[in-house]
């Protein structure tokens, strides 16, 4: 965090918080609900009592708080006393503040194009492209780098986005033509949209001021931020008819089922030996006398969870485009 000297509580829950592996913002925002509470306090935090607590919600309420600020002011305060200082019973009563659903602002196609055409520059708008064409949130798109981008299986590899996870989403034709422009003008190496130093990416600043003045430049009156086009991105999809449940299972398909073709792998390249086959067969047998059916049913050990396989495997294209000339 920072090396000014600071008090026990805090290094302790900055462990705590280090040891789970929290991102440095996530810090930050705890110890800045922390130091606000303690303020109000007027002492330290780990002398305040139930009745402290519920004095402090009712000073955010008065003071016009939001609920996200509410909610993430407790859910800090929260992890402070059951984490770091282990006294459950004073946030034994705090429930959080219900979230009114609001309706995202949507983009039509039309005033989507605009928006694109009206980026200041073929790099933002190479980048607001991908916002829009694959689906991606701001921290994922400035996270790419050029290895990411695989044009033999037209899929973009997002690694560890929201949730920690690793992901593959689509790449469509138009998009990639327009990743290769960009490429072939700026032959950026390593990260796929560098910053003002080429060794950091591009910063979610830089990129949503980018998108707010292209909305500005394409007069669009909405309300619009970089996850606007995240959102036009889906409700574009449900207006063509795309079944729900393929949009909700986009950023989880596995590579070959992305670019809407199923996999030229076959599912059993290699048969099974007569001697596997024979094993197999007994492994069945035996399962199906002790009445559990397949060996898909047969039961495992009390919290042993069955494994799924999945397909893995990193792509090794860049956009491509080979760096020589006449490509």
């Amino acid at each position: 965090m920072t090396d000014a000297p600071i008090s026990p509580l805090r290094r302790r829950m900055i462990e705590d918080m280090t040891v789970r592996k929290f991102a440095e913002r996530t810090q930050e925002a705890y110890i800045r609900a922390v130091k606000n509470f303690s303020a109000f306090l007027g002492a330290s935090p780990d002398t305040a009592s139930a009745e402290d607590l519920r004095r402090y919600r009712l000073h955010l309420v008065a003071s016009g708080a939001g609920v996200p600020t509410i909610n993430n002011s407790l859910t800090a305060l929260r992890f402070l006393f059951l984490v770091t200082l282990r006294k459950p019973a004073v946030v034994l009563d705090m429930p959080f503040v219900r979230e009114p659903r609001r309706l995202p602002v949507v983009l039509s196609p039309e005033e989507v194009a605009r928006l694109l055409d009206a980026a200041p520059g073929l790099k933002y708008k190479a980048a607001l492209s991908v916002a829009y064409g694959a689906g991606l949130r701001a921290s994922e798109v400035i996270s790419l780098k050029v290895s990411d981008i695989d044009s033999a299986r037209m899929v973009i590899r997002v690694e560890q986005g929201k949730g920690r996870k690793d992901r593959y989403v689509m790449l469509s034709d138009h998009l990639l033509q327009l990743l290769r422009a960009w490429w072939k003008a700026a032959r950026p190496q390593g990260w796929l949209f560098p910053g003002r130093d080429p060794v950091q990416p591009l910063t979610t600043r830089q990129l949503n001021r980018a998108c707010h003045a292209a909305a500005q430049m394409a007069e669009i009156d909405k309300r619009v931020s970089l996850h606007t086009l995240r959102h036009s991105f889906a409700t574009h999809l449900l207006e063509q008819k795309t079944d729900i449940r393929v949009i909700q299972s986009l950023p989880r398909r596995r590579p070959g089922f992305c670019s809407g073709t199923r996999s030229s792998i076959p599912r059993r390249s290699i048969r099974a030996s007569p001697s596997r086959r024979s094993a197999m067969s007994r492994a069945r047998s035996s399962i199906s006398s002790r009445g559990c059916g397949h060996p898909r049913n047969a039961r495992l050990p009390c919290g042993v969870r069955r494994s799924r396989s999945r397909i893995s495997s990193a792509p090794t294209g860049r956009l491509g485009v080979a760096p020589t000339p006449g490509t």
